[in-house]
């Protein structure tokens, strides 16, 4: 079925000239995090031949919170010494956008990233605003533009919902340039991410765009509270429910990817990931992930599990060595081990076999690519590790 959808895509394609090879799609990535962590330096050294650009978050403007500047750590981007957009937030809900307070807010902001010794190579605006309003964020961005530093260019991200409406052509005649957001556009309810319909819009917004866009793609994952409406994604809320995670699958967007490489629509130049992933960031990709889609590289899941022996006491955990995430296993049983004491840790039980205890799985749920999951511990005259079952 995989192979029937994603030959579909490549008929989409279709129109594309057959007798040039596509370019080369150059591959961005945002950095969302509003507090900058040392964990910083050490992913951005690791991914410095995956992203020419970082599009990093600087400032934003909300309704009841008002203007807030992220915490950039702007000696490191300035250390980093690849070219930097920076992105400012502005709330779909906004009730209005005052165009003096945003051209003040972001010339102040661009004088002191400059000044720090950023290679600032452009400004991009990030509003999800109703289609209706869409000519009060074009004469936004027309006053906007005269305002920055000369030769800055200035972007912007843009909807899906959008491309029904007329004026669309005029907002895109206002920048330089463009990024389509093509996951989670209406309601993470109905999903982070659908590849055919995210390669549907972005023929369609080709055939808007007179100049080169970008498209924004998923490398993370939601929650959704049940008690409310809210969605839960890098930063917790304080809201009681239970939560239900929702990740963006990466061998969909893998798929896409490959077919977008062999034949893409006109004036699509590149892929912006939403977002750098830092180490403890459970909802995001693990950077193993991403670098393997990036890189065209196969997805694969493993378990391995690991015993822990300083003594008659064995520690045990689940080891997931894969570049993809992978489902824990729903028996681990210790077979042909003498154990005259053992306990589970949360998210498996104990049960006593004839053979040896068996940690049973107490409801489904994932391992990401490179992490540990803590089993239990048995305490065990004899024990031989080779002899671990284990039951998908």
């Amino acid at each position: 079925m995989r192979t029937l959808a994603f030959f579909c895509l490549f008929l989409l394609l279709a129109g594309c000239p057959a007798d040039a090879p596509p370019t080369p799609l150059d591959q961005q990535v945002y950095i969302w995090q509003r507090q900058w962590q040392p964990a910083h330096a050490q992913v951005l050294a690791q991914t410095r031949g995956d992203f020419s650009t970082l599009r990093v978050l600087a400032l934003q403007a909300h309704p009841k919170a008002g203007w807030a500047r992220a915490y950039a750590d702007l000696r490191l981007l300035a250390e980093d010494r690849r070219p930097v957009i920076a992105v400012v937030r502005l709330d779909g809900q906004l009730p209005r956008l005052d165009q003096g307070e945003i051209i003040r807010q972001i010339t102040d902001l661009l004088r002191d990233w400059q000044a720090a010794g950023i290679d600032l190579r452009g400004v991009e605006i990030d509003h999800d605003c109703a289609t209706a309003r869409l000519p009060a964020y074009a004469e936004m961005l027309q006053s906007l533009r005269p305002a920055l530093p000369a030769g800055l260019p200035l972007s912007i991200t843009a909807l899906p919902t959008w491309l029904d409406s007329g004026r669309l052509d005029d907002l895109l005649r206002q920048v330089d340039g463009s990024v389509l957001q093509v996951h989670a556009v209406n309601d993470p309810r109905d999903g982070l991410f659908d590849p055919q319909q995210a390669l549907r819009w972005a023929e369609r917004y080709a055939e808007r765009s007179e100049r080169p866009f970008l498209l924004a793609l998923p490398a993370y994952g939601v929650a959704l509270i049940d008690s409310s409406t809210l969605v839960e994604s890098e930063a917790p809320l304080n809201a009681s429910g239970t939560r239900r995670e929702l990740m963006a699958d990466p061998q969909q967007v893998a798929d896409l990817l490959a077919a977008l490489r062999g034949r893409h629509p006109p004036n699509l130049s590149g892929i912006i990931w939403f977002r750098l992933p830092l180490p403890g960031d459970r909802r995001a990709w693990p950077l193993s992930t991403l670098q393997a889609v990036i890189h065209g590289e196969p997805l694969q899941a493993a378990l391995d599990v690991e015993a822990s022996q300083p003594g008659p006491l064995h520690e045990l955990a689940l080891f997931n060595p894969g570049n993809r995430d992978a489902e824990l296993p729903r028996r681990i049983t210790l077979a042909h081990s003498d154990c005259e004491a053992a306990d589970a840790l949360p998210g498996y039980r104990l049960e006593r076999t004839p053979t040896g205890p068996a940690f049973i799985r107490k409801e489904p749920a994932r391992l990401a690519a490179g992490q540990r999951h803590a089993l239990g511990w048995a305490r065990c005259t004899t024990f031989d590790q080779g002899a671990i079952h284990v039951s998908p």
